[in-house]
């Protein structure tokens, strides 16, 4: 899955996803004088170059930023199996408005460095890593979804990364500098995933990672944003509002395949998350179909 979210003009975020077991290609051309800012949040990929003779691997927690102003840039990506990365592509005058004022004390965006060609690989901080998370896990159906959000994330994470090196003071979570603790919390995230239907309890959760029910929670909201069964709801609600985009189930079997055992308990949680209810958000999505079928 690819999703591109246009921020501004010649700024653009796109979140590449797969979640299946074969690898994925994805392929655009950029244009001229763009900057493509690459972070792995799970899984491996690489970027492709010169008819595929040449690669760039791009792991999970690292960065990739490329840049090449001789010559039109294009993008392309091998995602493996079970794979997330988000992209961002900016022009760098758009880059150099965006952040005028700080450009002496960024190396990148120094005047003499415009016609250079970069390639910079380092590692995502976790302040970043918060960010990114924010980034993916922000689903809502397109017809609700929030510019100004992804806006004011890109921004946030443009600052840091082009910021770290004279920031080092930014990772003011001490929780979150312990990987190992980041690799636990990502494990819980699967935990309960797997489990939707039947998660485990707080407790159980925390002694399966082996964290305390503490530091599961602060860890958690860092790095998610959100509680732990607050995001679950959140991804239980996405789920089921796939399943109605699918139309191969009706409400009451949507509810039970996400875990609800009655249908009021479902029909409930989906107008907390989406405004609507299930069979109205059915209904528009049957409408909105013969509509375009007659068009």
């Amino acid at each position: 899955m690819e999703e591109e979210i246009k921020i501004e003009d010649d700024f653009t975020l796109i979140r590449f996803q797969n979640d299946s077991s074969e690898p994925f290609f994805a392929h655009r051309e950029l244009g001229s004088a763009m900057i493509q800012l690459h972070f792995g949040l799970k899984g491996n990929s690489r970027f492709l170059f010169s008819k595929c003779n040449y690669a760039l691997e791009l792991k999970e927690e690292k960065s990739l930023l490329l840049y090449n102003p001789k010559k039109q840039t294009s993008l392309h990506l091998e995602l493996a199996p079970n794979s997330w990365v988000i992209c961002v592509i900016v022009s760098i005058n758009k880059l150099h408005a965006l952040f005028s004022a700080q450009a002496d004390y960024i190396t990148f965006l120094i005047p003499g460095n415009k016609e250079k060609q970069y390639h910079i690989e380092g590692n995502s901080s976790p302040s970043m890593a918060i960010v990114l998370s924010q980034l993916f896990h922000y689903n809502l159906h397109p017809s609700l979804k929030n510019l100004y959000y992804y806006k004011g994330k890109v921004y946030e994470l443009l600052s840091l990364y082009l910021n770290r090196s004279e920031r080092p003071g930014a990772e003011h979570c001490p929780f979150l500098i312990d990987q190992d603790n980041v690799l636990k919390i990502r494990k819980a995230k699967e935990i309960i995933i797997a489990n939707m239907n039947e998660p485990p309890g707080l407790q159980e959760l925390a002694d399966e990672i082996g964290l305390n029910v503490k530091k599961l929670k602060m860890g958690f909201k860092q790095i998610y944003g959100d509680t732990v069964y607050g995001f679950l709801f959140d991804y239980k609600m996405d789920c089921a509002r796939k399943l109605l985009d699918s139309g191969s189930y009706n409400v009451n079997e949507v509810g039970l395949k996400i875990g609800y055992s009655t249908g009021s308990h479902f029909i409930a949680g989906f107008k907390k998350k989406f405004a609507t209810t299930p069979k109205k958000y059915l209904m528009s999505i049957n409408t909105n179909f013969k509509t375009a079928s007659i068009l």
